[in-house]
């Protein structure tokens, strides 16, 4: 494990720091994110991406809504 030291050492180090301040490891954290969204549309797990598993769960709360709207509007007496 890293000790306090030497994480404050490593960070010291990154280049920028009069300039940009905090915002010098904007950078790192932007591919760090790009990365991570690249894994979740690419990576399949069994025959599932991410985003599969996204969408077929948003498929299914929809349903569900209109479901639960069609019987409700099926208990409501008409008004005229």
């Amino acid at each position: 494990m890293f000790s306090r030291a030497q994480v404050k050492r490593v960070l010291q180090r990154v280049p920028g720091k009069q300039r940009f301040g905090v915002y010098r490891f904007l950078p790192f954290f932007f591919v760090l994110g790009g990365t991570l969204e690249w894994i979740m549309i690419k990576l399949r797990v069994g025959q599932e991406t991410f985003y599969d598993v996204y969408r077929r769960k948003a498929s299914e709360r929809q349903y569900q809504r209109r479901l639960e709207n069609a019987s409700e509007t099926e208990l409501q007496p008409s008004i005229k």
